[in-house]
C-alpha cells in the first residue's frame, strides 16, 4: 500500500493544473476562429446568397423561401457567436428575491 502511495505522491503537486472550469479547448477555439474568418470574408456572398434563397431566383427556377434563409442564418450565427445559456431565478414566492454578493479578495 506505501508504494502505492508513494508512486502516486508526485501527482499531488500536479492537482488542479488542467484547465479552468468554462475555458474552451484549443481546437474548439480555432475552429470557431476559422468559421467566423470564413464568413468576414465571404460576408458580400453570404449576404448575396440568402437573399437568393429568400427572394427566389427566376433565372434559376427557384421559388422564393424566407423561412429557408432566416434558418440558414440561424445555423450559421450558432458558429459566429456563443450560445447563451438559460439562467433560471427562483425563490420562495412570499418573499422577495435576495442577492448576496461576495467580493472575492
Amino acid at each position: 500500500m506505501n508504494k502505492i502511495r508513494e508512486r502516486n505522491s508526485g501527482f499531488e503537486a500536479q492537482k488542479g493544473r488542467g484547465r479552468p472550469k468554462g475555458a474552451v479547448n484549443r481546437t474548439t477555439s480555432e475552429f470557431r476562429d476559422t468559421v467566423k474568418a470564413l464568413l468576414e470574408d465571404n460576408r458580400e456572398n453570404v449576404a448575396k446568397w440568402l437573399s437568393e434563397v429568400a427572394n427566389g431566383d427566376e433565372t434559376k427556377d427557384r421559388k422564393p423561401d424566407p423561412y429557408r434563409a432566416l434558418d440558414m442564418l440561424a445555423k450559421l450565427a450558432e458558429y459566429a457567436a456563443p450560445k447563451l445559456s438559460r439562467t433560471e431565478v427562483t425563490g420562495d414566492s412570499d418573499k422577495p428575491i435576495e442577492l448576496k454578493v461576495t467580493w472575492a479578495k
